[in-house]
């Protein structure tokens, strides 16, 4: 049963998040204006502009996203409640300068099944999370296709985007995924 008091985080959770942030921070840094203007040189300063934008914003709700999920997984799998029980056990551990003499060969390959086990769990986990990132992705794909018929003039633009994307994945070795191409 949860406590109702503000939850204590203790240091390897807060670890775990602070490297969380860092590592989806550096994955998803938006790109200049000045480096978004030189793959899509094809389209006007107008279309640029807003094009620039609509990135900035997809950046922006991806970053969200992905640091809530994260929070809701965490919160789902009892991270912090593990890692708590973890660093407990790790300074019961260093307090005590007999446990390396006390340690029973099997007691080591529980400990070692039950962190295997609860890595397959949480890779299975994770696994599931991307794939409903990507049909969440699909699902969105979809909407913006249907919205793009409502903007009789906007299949230019789109196309214009499209082969800018080709073109910026092709040429400058940059990102390039299948599902945005197609």
């Amino acid at each position: 049963m949860e406590e109702s008091g503000p939850a204590v985080i203790g240091s390897r959770q807060s670890d775990l998040n602070k490297s969380f942030k860092l590592a989806i921070r550096s994955l998803l840094t938006t790109c200049s204006k000045e480096e978004f203007g030189k793959a899509f040189d094809r389209f006007s300063s107008s279309e640029q502009n807003s094009l620039h934008r609509l990135f900035i914003q997809v950046i922006t709700s991806l970053h969200e996203n992905i640091e809530n999920e994260f929070e809701s997984l965490c919160l789902e799998t009892q991270v912090g409640a593990a890692l708590d029980t973890v660093e407990q056990f790790m300074e019961e551990q260093s307090l005590d300068p007999l446990f390396s003499e006390k340690t029973n060969v099997m007691d080591v390959v529980c400990d070692l099944t039950t962190a295997k086990k609860n890595e397959i769990c949480y890779l299975t986990c994770m696994l599931e999370r991307v794939e409903e990132q990507n049909r969440l992705r699909k699902a969105r794909l979809e909407l913006l296709k249907k919205g793009r018929q409502d903007f009789s003039g906007m299949t230019e633009v789109v196309e214009k985007l499209r082969s800018g994307i080709a073109y910026y994945g092709t040429y400058n070795n940059g990102f390039h995924d299948p599902e945005l191409m197609g």
